[in-house]
């Protein structure tokens, strides 16, 4: 694949980003594409693995990373190297329906399983997934793929993140007559309101929006299944009206940090701060909610996954005067150690885009309580613990904080309201109860995927379980499938 000595002749060269002082003046995205030569050049260093462990999660043991869609890698690899574009986008879309949204906020598992990675060189996977799909998109070979004959079966997908609509594509395509339930103004769920426009452009989501439309997918906007407001739907209704039901809902229930002192003013879920910028981004109205703006304000955000540094990022962007950033495990090593395997693999110090704007870091802290004046928050009350999270006599410190962002990642799907309405069961973590195989709830004609079911993953997790559950639907309407893994 590509060139036989692409990887001994060319060294890695990956996407940069426009400097912090020009990208902290807007919301835009800021990353510079690669040229279409160098592009070629990288995924001419893709080294012809007798085993190609970026194909697929478990190539190597139970466990270990991979793609989770199973892209074939190797082969739009040696494709772009031969300038064969629309080859390789045919290639790219066979496994993955949306490669645009994985090219820009994957965090690519396939480079961290590339053989070249032995020695840090990975091959720019991500970076030519991106150019592969961004280049389709701008040469009109993406076209709508309408079934050429119709089933005559109704099927509702409940959530269009990219789990939801990944089965819904993929059940239109089918033939199905498909309708998706969303209970906010857009599509997209994370992907739009979640993660920021400095990262992944919401154009990017519409496009594949209007796709899906002309393929027959109808969106149905602003119905809240199993919600209690003014045009809620009842999803034991939906059970009547279609012949399949799929949950795809996300895992929306965050982890809260139950001390003394939470319910003072301005200590926020991330998911509370982050979808307001989105929707003034967009111009999307934020109805009777209170700003939450970090403006002039020392903030602090308690987590270090990518969400708290969508947080960092979007603090930066509104002016906030400093940024601290909390994390309750230990430091990792600078260098990862090769010899490490699952589940520690591959353990290292990784800087985000947004951290490297001048967030600072601290490792292994635990937050005891918070303290304020006149009910608002203004400061943290911390202490340093080892590597079994047990504080240390003597190291107590202090943080100045007038906006605290909550960003420990999420414990499960919201049971209040549709779950609860339709009696689905739950697994030990409490998320829907559906198995790897046919993806079926307890009830006979719902079935489940992505974090819904499997708790918080990846957007790569979710599209691989939409495909894969779509698939389920198909099988079990039908009596058999066409539809791809």
């Amino acid at each position: 694949m590509g060139k036989i000595t692409g990887f001994l002749e060319i060294d890695r060269h990956d996407r940069k980003y426009t400097p912090v002082e020009e990208r902290l003046k807007h919301y835009r995205e800021f990353v510079i594409p690669l040229s279409e030569k160098d592009t070629r050049e990288q995924a001419a260093r893709c080294m012809n693995c007798g085993i190609p462990y970026c194909h697929g999660t478990g190539s190597v043991a139970p466990g270990t990373p991979g793609c989770p869609v199973n892209n074939q890698i190797p082969d739009f690899n040696d494709l772009v190297y031969q300038d064969n574009w629309e080859e390789a986008s045919r290639n790219l879309h066979s496994t993955n329906n949306f490669p645009e949204f994985t090219g820009r906020i994957c965090p690519a598992p396939c480079e961290a399983s590339c053989t070249l990675n032995i020695d840090d060189n990975p091959v720019t996977i991500k970076t030519i997934e991106c150019a592969i799909v961004d280049r389709a998109w701008d040469n009109g070979w993406l076209k709508p793929e309408i079934a050429p004959e119709k089933t005559g079966k109704k099927v509702a997908v409940i959530g269009s993140g990219p789990a939801g609509l990944a089965a819904a594509q993929q059940l239109a395509r089918a033939g199905h007559d498909v309708h998706v339930y969303e209970k906010f103004a857009k599509a997209g769920g994370l992907l739009r309101y979640g993660i920021p426009d400095f990262k992944m452009e919401k154009h990017v989501i519409d496009r594949r929006v209007a796709q899906m439309e002309a393929e027959g997918v109808t969106f149905h906007y602003g119905a809240h299944v199993g919600g209690t407001s003014e045009g809620a739907i009842d999803p034991r209704e939906l059970l009547d009206q279609y012949d399949a039901v799929a949950l795809t809902g996300g895992a929306e229930a965050g982890r809260d940090l139950p001390i003394p002192g939470r319910d003072l003013d301005g200590i926020h879920f991330a998911m509370d701060f982050l979808p307001q910028q989105n929707r003034r981004v967009s111009s999307e109205p934020l109805g009777a909610v209170k700003d939450i703006l970090a403006g002039g304000k020392h903030v602090v955000v308690i987590g270090g996954g990518d969400t708290g540094s969508d947080c960092i990022g979007t603090s930066f962007r509104q002016g906030a005067a400093s940024v601290t950033q909390l994390e309750i495990m230990p430091a990792p090593p600078e260098h990862e150690n090769k010899g490490v395997t699952w589940p520690n693999w591959p353990l290292k110090m990784r800087t985000s885009s947004s951290q490297a704007e001048g967030a600072t870091r601290e490792f292994a802290v635990l937050t005891q309580k918070f303290s304020g004046v006149d009910g608002k928050v203004q400061k943290l009350h911390c202490v340093k613990v080892d590597d079994k999270f047990k504080p240390l006599p003597g190291t107590e410190f202090e943080l100045d904080a007038q906006l605290v962002l909550l960003a420990m990642g999420f414990v499960h799907p919201v049971h209040e309201g549709m779950l609860k309405t339709l009696g689905v069961d739950l697994d030990q973590r409490g998320n829907v109860r559906a198995n790897l195989i046919d993806y079926k709830t307890s009830l006979p004609n719902v079935f489940s995927a992505g974090d819904m079911r499997r708790g918080q993953s990846l957007v790569v997790w979710a599209i691989r379980e939409g495909r894969l559950c779509a698939r389920a639907i198909d099988q079990y309407l039908m009596g058999s499938t066409t539809l791809p893994r």
